[in-house]
């Protein structure tokens, strides 16, 4: 069955108090991707949370549909988004597999903490395939528990199994970037702080999976 959005809606307001674990990772990867926006762009981000990261491109870009399945998440998102007048992100109830949109409307596309989230990440990454212009970007921070040596290897399929944790899949960082080539993707900055991190992906639209064949 498709993850539900139960622990999401029950941790919300929690989760948006709760400062971002490893500051300077986070700062870098916004700086990282804010080098690949220009001001003309539309945008999507799926598992959009509370809405802190949308909000921060904003200003960035023209226009972001920020989406996630859990609506107490994105309840508090237009709650910042008022507060901080912020007139060009979209705040919606959705999932990426879900979402209806034309093929090719989006000139970048952000999944952050989310691929190893979701049931079937490759259908995930056909779909934003297709949401993307050709020549758009792809901008993904993923944890890869198939790497991981540490602790949390083993603390986060006990915490699901108590019901303190949603599923992590076990991805893996070469997996993943496969995935994203065999999706019609190219590499074009990867980047781990450290061995038990999430892998940082931005990758490039360059052609048609369906054309290979």
């Amino acid at each position: 069955m498709p993850p539900s959005p139960r622990f999401w809606n029950w941790i919300a307001r929690r989760y948006s108090r709760q400062p971002v674990a490893d500051e300077a990772a986070y700062r870098r990867k916004l700086e990282i991707t804010q080098s690949y926006l220009r001001p003309d762009m539309r945008v999507l981000e799926f598992g959009c949370g509370t809405g802190t990261t949308a909000l921060i491109h904003a200003p960035h870009v023209a226009s972001i549909d920020a989406i996630d399945f859990s609506d107490r998440m994105i309840g508090i998102a237009r709650e910042k988004a008022q507060v901080q007048g912020a007139r060009n992100v979209n705040f919606e109830v959705a999932r990426i597999e879900d979402w209806p949109a034309t093929d090719g409307n989006y000139d970048a596309v952000l999944g952050l903490s989310v691929l190893h989230l979701l049931e079937d990440p490759c259908v995930a990454l056909s779909k934003v395939h297709c949401l993307l212009k050709p020549g758009g970007i792809f901008v993904s921070s993923t944890v890869c528990l198939a790497d991981m040596q540490g602790i949390a290897r083993r603390l986060l399929p006990v915490g699901h199994a108590l019901g303190l944790l949603p599923l992590v899949r076990p991805l893996s960082a070469e997996g993943l970037a496969a995935d994203l080539r065999g999706a019609g993707f190219s590499i074009d900055h990867q980047w781990r702080p450290a061995p038990d991190k999430a892998v940082f992906i931005v990758a490039i639209w360059t052609e048609d999976p369906d054309a290979q064949h």
